[in-house]
Formats: C-alpha cells, structure tokens, sequence
C-alpha cells in the first residue's frame, strides 16, 4: 500500500524536463494535455451541439459571433499565463524556490486585477460590438448579448483556472491539470443539458455552465497548490506585486498583444463571414468547433515545448533543446496528421451532430461545413510546426518574434486576402463573393506563417534571449 501511494503521489507531482530522454518528457506532459484539450474542447462542443438542437440554428451563429469579442477580452489572460509559464518553467528548472513562489504569488493577484478590469470593460462594450459587427437584430443578436454578459461577469473563474493550471503545467504537472479539466468538462456538460433543456436559459444556459465549472476547477488547482509546500511557498508577503510583475509583464505582453491584434483581425473577418447569411454563419462556428479538435496537437505539443525550452533554460542544460526541439516538432506533426485523418474520414456524421438533420437547409448546412474543413485540411500539419517552433522561442523568453510573425500572417495576410477573394468573387450569383474566401484566407496565412517560424528559428535570434547560451 505505501509504494502504491508513492508511486500515486509521484503520478500527480511537478515532472523535471531537464532530466531523461527528451521525447519521453514532452510526450508525458503533451499527451495529459491534449487528452485535457480535447474534454475541453468536447464541452465547448457539447455547447454547440445543445443550442444547435434544442434552440435554434440561429443560436450557433450567435455564439459564433459572441467568439471572437470574448477572445479580445480574454487577450489579458493570454498574457499573463504566457509570462507566467515562462517563468514558472524557468525558475522551476533553476531549483530557484524564493522566485517560484514569488511568480505565483504575484500572478495570483495580477489576475484578480485582470478579472475586474475585464468583467467592467466587457459588459460596456458588448452591445457597441455588436452592433459594429453588423449583428442581425432579433434572436442573433439578443442571445449573442447574453452569452457575453454572461462569460463576463463570470470572468475571474475562466481567468483563475487558466492562470492555475497553467502553473502547474509549468513545474511539469500536466496530470493535475487534466484531472481538474475532466471534472471541468463533465460538470459542464450536466450543467448544458440542465440549464438549456430542464431550465430552458437558452444560449444564456451554457455560458453559466462554463462558468460554474471553471469556477470550480479553479478551486481545485488552488487546493492542489495548497499541498505543494514542497515545492513553492504560498504566503501573503508573496501577493505583493514586484518586479517579477514587470518581467511577468514583458514576457506576456507580446503574446496579450498578439492575441489582442489577432481578435480584431477576426472580428473583420466576423463581419465579413455575417454578410453571406445566417448558413454561413452557422457553418462556420460548426467548422471552428471542428477546427478546435484538429488544433488541439498543435496546441498542445507547442505548450509542452515552452515548458520543456524553459526548464532546460533554467537548468542550463541548453545540449537538449535542438534534440528536443527536432523531436517534438515531429511528434506534434505526426499526432496532427493522425487527427486530422479521422476527422476527414469522420467528417459527415461529425458535422451533422451540431444539428437537427430533420429540418430543412440541414444537409445543405453540413455540406457547406465538410468543404470548408477540406480546404483548410493542409494548414493543420503546417501548424504542427509553427507551434512547436513558437514554444521554444516562447520558452527561451523571445515572445516577440512569435508575435511579430503572427500579426504579420493573421492581420498583413489573412485579412486582406479574405476580403480581396470576396471582392474578385462577386457576380450576379454571388453578390456578396464565395463564402470560401475564409477558409482559404486561413489555409494560405497558415502555411506563410509556417515558413517565416522555420526561418526564425534558424536564425537564431531567439538564443539572444539567454545570456550565457554558447556559440555554435
């Protein structure tokens, strides 16, 4: 009974990167966390296929509008848990207990900043985005607004149990993370059935479901924090910001920001996805539900390079980042390819899940979704490499390249050339262009912005982000 609880609490405990093969390492941090991205990616489907069915077709496009306003203002929260990552990994690494716990403490309370500072702007701006969205009015519009005001009053337990688990993830704990995420992903579907079916809330439903159940899994990483005094400290001297807030700041601004610029980029192209009509609206946040499952390797392997660059940076074991860098570039490729095979094989019956297939237009609706799918088919494996690649310039603490090509590929390419097919497009058939301008812009800044990372991370300007690196 004793070894099988040590071996149990060995299980849920902080993992060192710096030690042992580089491929088993980030396989068993990226494996718990894809498992955990794909439940969460299965609650934010489950929410679409509850709407799709029990309210109405209307009630996709409403929450695919709601989407990209909620990503500007989750922009913060991308930046804080990418500063807080980086350092935690790295400090983690170093064995630098004193700063650990310092990084903690202070992200702790900049998130609760964060989480007021958005739940007000939020709830002001909602409508005015809405509007200059071009949202149709009615039922679009009413359950879009309510979806958001929503998901922003209840904003500090999305922010706290993505800053917490992140923390985790960065001292090697990626198995806590994903437990908490389960029990996320479980509630919330209860809650879906309950809050829409029983309790007929409608779209207000399932955003009170996500944000119970986060609120919850924040509370259990803060709990699993509480019996990490081995590792960290947890004591109020800690929550009083410093200059690990300053440095916390320069490492996640670039990516806050880049998320930022990102989330206005895709509100141009909201707009322009709104003007071909209700399918296409409804299609494309069925694509973007599937999308988010093909993604999920790609996200995944490129976080566990982040934490693996980082704790080897700490540990100034810089011998096992090339092998480590090679190594999860091609795993993070190979699952990507993996998924995206089922996903094409499986695409019809998966796609006709988000609707009732009795009413008229849905044969039509699934079509349109499935082709759409196939054409950004290709960009997926691309991104396989442009995420492992931005994780060890992520690691290394170069978030500004990662940024630069980001905005370079999603706002520089990807909007101009959505607009500009549209425009080309437009006939007496197509009086507003081929609603396929969107997934092609897509595909096509995918596979730029897979080269423009290759060429920077041959460059090298990302090792300039440590001191003593050797010259090679």
């Amino acid at each position: 009974m004793g070894s099988f609880s040590q071996s149990l609490k060995s299980f849920f405990s902080p993992k060192d990167m710096s030690v042992g093969p580089p491929a088993v390492r980030i396989a068993e941090f990226a494996i718990p966390m894809l498992i955990g991205n794909i439940a969460q990616q299965l609650y934010n489907t489950v929410d679409t296929i509850v709407v799709g069915h029990y309210v109405d077709t209307k009630a996709l496009s409403a929450v695919g509008v709601a989407g990209p306003i909620l990503n500007l203002m989750l922009a913060l929260l991308i930046g804080i848990s990418t500063g807080v990552g980086v350092l935690v990994s790295q400090y983690f690494g170093a064995r630098d207990r004193k700063m650990l716990s310092t990084t903690i403490g202070n992200c702790i309370t900049v998130t609760a900043i964060g989480s007021v500072i958005v739940m007000v702007l939020g709830t002001l701006i909602t409508d005015p985005l809405l509007t200059i969205l071009d949202t149709p009015e009615g039922d679009i519009f009413r359950w879009a607004h309510d979806y958001l005001i929503v998901c922003f009053l209840g904003i500090a337990g999305t922010f706290y149990y993505n800053i917490l688990s992140g923390v985790l993830r960065g001292m090697g704990d990626s198995i806590s993370a994903l437990a908490f995420l389960l029990v996320s992903a479980g509630l919330n579907i209860g809650l879906d059935l309950w809050f829409v079916i029983g309790l007929k809330l409608e779209v207000m439903g399932v955003a009170l479901a996500t944000i119970i159940s986060q609120t919850i899994s924040a509370i259990l990483c803060y709990i699993k924090m509480m019996h990490m005094r081995d590792v960290f400290d947890i004591k109020l001297v800690y929550f009083k910001l410093t200059r690990v807030t300053v440095e916390m700041m320069r490492l996640g601004i670039p990516s806050g920001l880049t998320q930022a610029i990102f989330s206005v980029a895709m509100l141009l192209v909201q707009r322009l996805t709104n003007s071909f009509g209700d399918a296409v609206m409804a299609a494309n946040v069925i694509v973007m539900r599937v999308d988010g499952f093909a993604m999920m390797p790609n996200f995944s392997f490129g976080q566990a390079m982040t934490i693996y660059t980082g704790q080897n940076v700490g540990a100034r074991k810089f011998d096992r980042l090339k092998k480590g860098t090679v190594q999860g570039t091609v795993m993070a490729v190979a699952v990507s390819a993996f998924f995206l095979a089922l996903i094409l094989l499986f695409g019809h019956p998966l796609m006709s899940m988000f609707t009732d297939m009795s009413k008229p237009g849905a044969e039509e609706l699934v079509e349109m979704s499935f082709g759409m799918m196939c054409i950004l088919a290709a960009g997926y494996v691309a991104m396989g490499v442009t995420q492992s690649l931005a994780g060890v310039m992520r690691g290394a603490g170069d978030t500004m390249t990662p940024m630069w090509l980001s905005l370079i590929t999603t706002v520089a390419m990807r909007v101009p050339i959505a607009y500009a097919i549209a425009a080309f497009t437009k006939s007496d058939a197509l009086p507003k262009g081929d609603y396929r301008c969107i997934p092609i812009s897509l595909l096509v800044s995918w596979l730029i912005g897979m080269v423009l990372h290759v060429i920077a991370y041959a460059a090298g300007r990302w090792k300039k982000r440590i001191p003593d690196y050797p010259k090679m």
